[in-house]
């Protein structure tokens, strides 16, 4: 079976109790994002908000809510898609598993995109951008953004729709300083194949025409942010998901997704820019303002019965963890291929995804010689210099010849398989002054910051410790609650941060640890405002040490040294997760002083 819309994959799930109806009428401003979070933390159903204040159309949410929902979604076809995946990856899987693969060619044909010469159902009425359903997920976002899009664009002079891009970066509807109903601003970042068609456009006199596809088949989201072999159409990916051709039609110069619940089109002005923000993003954060491309909007298309299809981004785990889950069971068996020897890559959604890579490579060079890391320098090497692996912030790699069972999914015991054997006067490999995520603000400027590889090969050296040591700790002043948070880490509460100056804490703290008896077991140690919170939940240390550190400024340790400008440390690792001044502000949930079952009883 395939969905020929969204509404279709929504009558699915309400068949197979899958989907809980709001027939109250919702304020878009933040009240909807405040059901769609209670539902979606209980692990609830798809949202159908059938009444939106201020908008004709209807809203749905949290149709990826959970994995297994998303696993049924896409129950029909999540096979086959692996398989042409990993044909296209390497062709050579053919020869060796030939029978796997026989279907493979037939379905990546029958999914190229089709275009319609007659009316699309996305073209039956026109609207304007105030009449959307205005969705603001928390208090701080500059206004409504689309949180679901496709962003659909070719490369100057170009009808060719398999040279393409389509992806999802963020959209503003309102708010700031665009002028409503005719300007809209977009987000994109580094490694976005818009960013290169904006490029040559800015090499042309030829008007940079955009779409904004909204809903459609539930695979057409996901192919918008679907890493893909070179060569394959994200459009040709979102007919294979959805069993279903992806249909398209020309008008007014730009190009529609017919089978969309709305499409916008416009032009994005090459040498202007505007203000776009705050956001509440994936990292935890606010993303604040700064300026990007805008769109001047010339339609907005709707089918007869639109869904505006949207979702709520924060701290992780949200919705679009299922998008990472999907990524995952898809891609799995391509990872050798992209990275030769590379066993396991694991972006950590509960640290933000790009702020820590975890990974399992080989070390096959030297098996006569001591095992210290070698190859896996290597090939960390290759994942920092590889599309989105690149904005990685910490990268810790392991050899899997040290447990032929570790596996960089189970965090809890990768972390101690590694801590366990990790040699800090020997296993830090910065890069400084270089580019990091453009959502992570905790470096030294905007899209500016360092990296940390930390690769551990090699026998156990040391047993963690899971209680605190059995004298007190003697704690310089202004230090103090200490809590361990996992095997061999321990969490403590400094002085707040105020400025270059709080630098100079951690080596305080350097100096007394480094005095202190009974912290063998304590490989790593986390500087933190909050060391009950860090040490409550694994999210909640993943969380905090890894989106609130600058490696280059944050990593401290005991009885430091330089040699041959190599840093290590002879004692234990500190990680300086403190707040700081220049950090986002973190997302809180605004206060509503009614229950879910006030909209569903």
């Amino acid at each position: 079976m395939s969905y020929s819309s969204l509404r279709a994959c929504v009558q699915d799930l309400e068949k197979h109790g899958q989907l809980l109806r709001i027939k109250k009428e919702v304020d878009p401003n933040l009240e909807m994002a405040e059901i769609h979070r209670r539902i979606f933390e209980e692990g609830g159903p798809a949202i159908l908000f059938e009444k939106v204040k201020g908008s004709p159309f209807q809203a749905v949410s949290n149709i990826y809510g959970t994995y297994e929902r998303t696993d049924f979604i896409f129950r029909h076809t999540l096979e086959k898609v692996k398989r042409v995946i990993e044909l296209k990856a390497d062709p050579a899987n053919f020869f060796k598993k030939p029978t796997r693969y026989l279907s493979a060619p037939f379905t990546a044909l029958s999914a190229l995109p089709l275009r319609s010469w007659g009316k699309t159902p996305v073209q039956w009425g026109e609207t304007t951008i105030d009449q959307l359903p205005l969705i603001k997920s928390w208090p701080m976002d500059g206004g409504a953004f689309v949180t679901m899009p496709q962003v659909f664009s070719l490369p100057p002079g170009s009808r060719n729709i398999m040279e393409s891009n389509l992806g999802m970066y963020r959209i503003q509807l309102d708010g700031n300083d665009y002028i409503t109903n005719k300007e809209i601003g977009l987000h994109y970042q580094l490694h976005r194949g818009i960013g290169v068609h904006h490029t040559l456009y800015n090499e042309t006199n030829e008007d940079f025409r955009c779409s904004i596809f909204v809903g459609g088949p539930p695979s057409h989201a996901f192919s918008a942010i679907m890493p893909l072999p070179e060569g394959l159409s994200e459009l040709t990916f979102a007919g294979m998901l959805a069993g279903r051709r992806f249909r398209y039609t020309w008008q007014d110069g730009y190009v529609l997704s017919g089978d969309a619940d709305f499409v916008i089109t416009g032009t994005i002005r090459k040498g202007e820019k505007k203000p776009e923000g705050p956001f509440g993003d994936h990292l935890g954060y606010y993303s604040l303002t700064h300026d990007f491309p805008v769109m001047d909007v010339h339609k907005v298309y709707y089918r007869k019965d639109a869904l505006w299809h949207f979702s709520v981004v924060g701290r992780p785990p949200m919705e679009d963890s299922s998008f990472g889950y999907l990524i995952h069971k898809i891609v799995k068996l391509l990872t050798p291929q992209e990275f030769p020897g590379i066993k396991q890559i694991h972006a950590v959604d509960a640290a933000g995804v790009h702020p820590l890579l975890l990974a399992i490579g080989n070390e096959r060079y030297m098996p006569f010689r001591e095992r210290v890391p070698e190859e896996i320098l290597t090939q960390a090497n290759h994942i920092l210099g590889s599309g989105q692996t690149s904005l990685a912030k910490f990268l810790v790699i392991a050899a899997a010849e040290d447990n032929p069972n570790l596996d960089c999914h189970d965090i809890a015991s990768f972390f101690s398989h590694v801590l366990e054997r990790v040699d800090w006067t020997r296993d830090l490999h910065f890069h400084t002054k270089t580019t990091i995520d453009t959502l992570d603000y905790s470096g030294s400027g905007w899209n500016a910051g360092s990296k940390v590889v930390m690769a551990c090969r090699g026998d156990k050296r040391r047993t963690l410790a899971t209680t605190l040591p059995g004298t007190a700790l003697n704690l310089p002043a202004g230090f103090s609650g200490p809590q361990v948070a996992q095997p061999g880490v321990l969490a403590i509460s400094g002085p707040a941060f105020h400025g270059h100056e709080s630098y100079g804490d951690v080596q305080v703290l350097a100096d007394a640890l480094g005095k202190q008896a009974g912290l063998e077991g304590f490989p790593l140690v986390v500087l933190c405002d909050d060391p009950q919170f860090l040490a409550a939940t694994l999210n909640n240390f993943l969380w905090v040490t890894f989106t609130r550190a600058n490696p280059s400024h944050d990593l401290h340790g005991v009885d430091s040294f330089t040699e041959n400008k190599h840093w290590g440390c002879r004692g234990a690792l500190i990680i300086d997760a403190r707040k700081k001044p220049h950090h986002a502000p973190e997302l809180v949930a605004p206060e509503f002083g009614w229950k879910i079952g006030d909209w569903v009883g």
